[in-house]
């Protein structure tokens, strides 16, 4: 299958490597199609996920691990009928990055809304979370401090 993406270019891709997301993701509703696409070789630290509906919305995700973060959160009843999950390793959760257009730009993560993906199955939504506990480790040359505060 042959995809247009203003960020990619021309792609052919595997029809079965398309992840759905019945209800779109939040603001973008109507996009329900997309592919996953990352760097050659194994460290790749940022994903892109292209939609197949908009050949412009691409989205720059990572796993939360690599900014030490760690989820706790349960699915309510319509998002497990929605995923599907069976085997809890085909669960994949990644947030979605975006630039902060302040003076010194830096890159930041929806930590409040990780998109849950069914690896397996390949479905997803976006989970919205009301509060995140958060969990900092901060590393001093002499010692580590751990911080936790409650958003």
């Amino acid at each position: 299958m042959k995809i247009k993406s203003s960020f990619f270019g021309e792609q052919t891709i595997d029809p079965s490597t398309i992840i759905s997301f019945p209800n779109g993701i939040p603001g973008f509703e109507d996009q329900t199609r997309f592919k996953l696409f990352h760097q050659e070789g194994d460290n790749s630290l940022v994903f892109w996920l292209q939609s197949l509906d908009d050949e412009s919305l691409v989205f720059s995700v990572a796993q939360p691990s690599i900014f030490n973060i760690n989820y706790d959160f349960v699915l309510n009843d319509a998002e497990e009928a929605t995923l599907g999950i069976e085997n809890p390793a085909d669960t994949l959760i990644l947030i979605i990055l975006h630039k902060d257009a302040s003076d010194q730009p830096t890159i930041k993560g929806s930590i409040k809304s990780p998109l849950v993906i069914n690896s397996a199955k390949r479905i997803g939504l976006q989970k919205v979370l009301v509060q995140v506990e958060q969990s900092i480790t901060l590393t001093d040359i002499s010692n580590e401090i751990n911080v936790s505060e409650g958003a």
